[in-house]
Formats: C-alpha cells, structure tokens, sequence
C-alpha cells in the first residue's frame, strides 16, 4: 500500500461576508498602514496620545494655583504651553485696552523656563510682537515661519473678542498637529478664566480685610464716644463742682494769703475743664472722616475749647499732603496741649500755630508770648524718663513720647514773639496717603 506524502490543503478565501472591510486596520491602531513602517508609525501616535495626556494634567494641575496669585498662575500656564511644544520662547500678553483689573499684562518665559524681564536680552522679533499684542494691533489670522523657528500664534478670547495672545517659538523639527493646537487654545481660553477667578479671590480677601478693619473702627468708634460720655457726664462735673467750691472759699477768704493760692486753684480747675473739653471734643470727633484734614483740625482747635483770653492763629506753609489718620490726631493732640500749656501755664494771650509741609517731612510749631522758659522746659523733657513731673511738665513729657512714636522729634526754644515755641518734626511716609 503506496502512502502519498501529506499535503495542506488548498487555501481558499473566505466567504465575501466574512471578509474584514478594508480600512480595518486604521480603524483599529488610527494608523492608515499595512506596511512594514506600521509599527514606529504605531509607536509614534501613542506617544503623541501620551503627551497630549500629560499636557492635559499639566494643564489643570496648573489651572487650580490660583490662590498662588494671578503672576505665578500665568507663569505657570505659559511655560506649560512652552514645555508642551519644545518652544524655546513663549509668551502671553493681554491687550492694554481689555480687562483693566487682569493683572499682570504679560508674561515671557525664554530658555530653559527661565522667566524674562522686558529689560532682559531676547531675540527682536519676541519684543516687537509684545509690544504689538499690548497695542491690540497683533494678528491672529496667519502664523510665521521665521527660520529657524515655528511661530505660533494662539489668540485669547472673551466673549468671541480677541483680548490677547498665546505665542510661541518652537523648533522647526517640532511638529505641530490639530491636537497641540487644541491644547494650546485650551490652555489661552482657560489662563483668562484663570485670571478672573484669581482677581475675584483677590477682591474677596480685600473685601474681607476692609469688612474686618470697618468692625473695628465700629468697635473703636463706640468705646471713644463712651469715653467721652463718661468723661462728660461725671469727670468734668466734678471738676466744675470744684471749680464752683474753690470760688466760693476764695470769697470767703478775700484780702489774705489763702486767697492767692485759692486764685491759682481756680485757674488751674478753669483749665482743667478746658482740656477735658478739648479731649471730650477729640474723643467725639470721626478721625477717619475725609473731610477733616490736618489742617482743618487745627482750624477747628483755634475755635473752640479754647480759653478766650488766649488769641490764635493759624499758618500753613508749603503743599499740604494726606498723613496717615493716627498720625495727624497725635500731631492734633500735641498742638492741643502745646496750647493748653501756653494759656494755663504760660499765661500766655497770643498763639501762633505754623503748620510747615517739606519734600520729606511735616513741621508743627506752636509759639506763644508767655512766661515759660524755654530751658526749664528742655530740663524737664532730660529727667522725663525716670521721675513723676507735676502736671506742668506731664503734658511735655506726654507731646514728645507722641512725637517719637511717630518717628519724629519734639523741640522747645524761644519763640520770637517772646514766650516758648513747642515743634514737632514728623518724616512723611512714603508714597503718602491717608491710611
């Protein structure tokens, strides 16, 4: 029995309605290819898939710093952009004339990330087209090919309007698909979603800072008007009641030598109501109030709570400026007293008040035609520190710890219309304003 050798059988194609339909494979891999070169063709779309992935991550992980700051979230989102592309330069930039409250306007990031100043070196063509997109005056509707770079040209846009741009500096070799092009303009679409969200953080932490500051000059505001109630209502009574039981013993003791002394009491309860008064008015008065500046307080203080005998007057010199408001109710305070020590301890009948605004600094002078002595004075301010002064001296020593905690100096000279000049020398802040 003759054995014939194994043969396979013949291959037949399968039936037509079993056969795969043509394009199966680019289907199944998104690469149009049965050739040899299907596999690094493969390779190549999943590594492009994994970076858009990773671009998208980077992308929100970026988003979500808002709270870092409307700089560090726009330097964040470009050199994302930057990285995504291989772009050597990258920049992001809002038009002047949109979006006023978005801040900052631009951001450049250059080689390796590094973040660029408009004063650091950078290729010319990277500042004309900042300086274009700060004017508004940047197309959007063609991109460049500068050899040997891939200029790309993103716009940012609200509400359909082009507000800014996203551009980019990528290697020529870089190549640039639908895809990159998606992640980009999400990226520019989002950064200005970004900065709104960031400035509306911003303007919530601000609200709540004045909310908070506001309850506390409430709370200030109460306990001063209580103060002065009180003071009102029991402390200046008893003074006056005093004043009234002084008078009536200095009667009773007319012609002798209690009678002088009584005379000196009687003064010296006169001016005690006065300064109460004069506190009582400053306790009551709203020192934030934008109507009443440094000198309009001091106008205020020549009029009243006063002694009538004493006569004052008033000059302002050089450019007035806004000071901040605890620094003009101490200066409002030391001219109170300064005067009050020159109409019950000086005996003085005119007052000059000199208010003198320099480049750097703000001059009070308060001068009068009294009897104090300039060197008993300056004496008492040298022993200040460590003794119980009477209560001529108190206020001095009172009017020149306000001046130093203001950064200032307190000096005592005679005055050139005979009595003592009491200055104070304040350094203005920097940048004025009232706070």
């Amino acid at each position: 029995m003759s054995s014939a050798p194994f043969e396979d059988p013949p291959f037949e194609d399968p039936p037509l309605e079993g056969r795969a339909r043509p394009g199966y494979l680019a289907e199944l891999t998104g690469v149009r290819s049965g050739k040899k070169s299907f596999y690094p063709a493969w390779v190549t779309s999943i590594e492009r898939l994994e970076g858009v992935i990773h671009a998208l991550d980077r992308i929100s992980r970026t988003l979500v710093r808002t709270v870092e700051g409307q700089d560090n979230l726009l330097r964040a989102t470009v050199r994302t952009a930057a990285e995504h592309v291989d772009a050597e330069y990258a920049l992001f930039a809002l038009a002047d004339s949109v979006l006023p409250e978005a801040e900052p306007r631009f951001t450049i990031i250059g080689p390796g990330g590094r973040q660029l100043a408009t004063t650091d070196p950078m290729p010319g063509y990277v500042r004309t087209c900042l300086a274009r997109a700060l004017a508004g005056e940047l197309r959007f509707d063609s991109a460049a090919s500068d050899r040997p770079w891939r200029h790309l040209r993103v716009p940012v846009k609200v509400e359909s309007e082009v507000v800014g741009g996203l551009l980019l500096w990528a290697p020529q070799r870089r190549q640039i698909d639908a895809t990159d092009e998606a992640v980009l303009r999400i990226l520019a679409s989002q950064s200005v979603v970004a900065l709104y969200n960031s400035s509306l953080h911003r303007r919530s932490e601000r609200a709540q800072e004045e909310l908070l500051a506001a309850r506390q000059r409430e709370v200030i505001d109460s306990e001063r008007h209580r103060i002065a109630r009180e003071l009102h209502d029991s402390v200046t009574q008893s003074v006056l009641s005093a004043g009234m039981q002084v008078e009536l013993c200095r009667a009773e003791a007319d012609g002798t030598a209690a009678a002088d002394r009584l005379t000196v009491a009687k003064d010296l309860t006169r001016g005690a109501v006065d300064q109460l008064r004069s506190v009582i008015h400053a306790l009551s008065h709203d020192r934030d109030s934008a109507r009443s500046s440094l000198p309009q307080l001091l106008e205020q203080l020549t009029s009243v709570h006063l002694p009538a005998e004493l006569a004052v007057e008033l000059r302002i010199g050089g450019k007035p400026v806004d000071l901040p408001a605890a620094a003009e109710h101490s200066m409002f305070r030391i001219c109170g007293e300064a005067l009050f020590n020159s109409a019950v301890h000086g005996r003085a009948h005119r007052a000059l008040i000199r208010l003198t605004y320099r480049a750097s600094e703000v001059v009070l002078a308060v001068s009068d035609d009294g009897s104090g002595e300039p060197d008993l004075l300056r004496r008492a301010l040298r022993v200040a520190g460590g003794h119980d002064l009477d209560g001529a001296h108190r206020g001095l020593a009172n009017m020149d710890a306000r001046a130093k905690e203001l950064g200032g100096t307190l000096s005592v000279r005679r005055s050139r219309i005979g009595g003592v000049q009491i200055a104070v020398t304040v350094p203005l802040p920097s940048g004025g304003g009232r706070a």
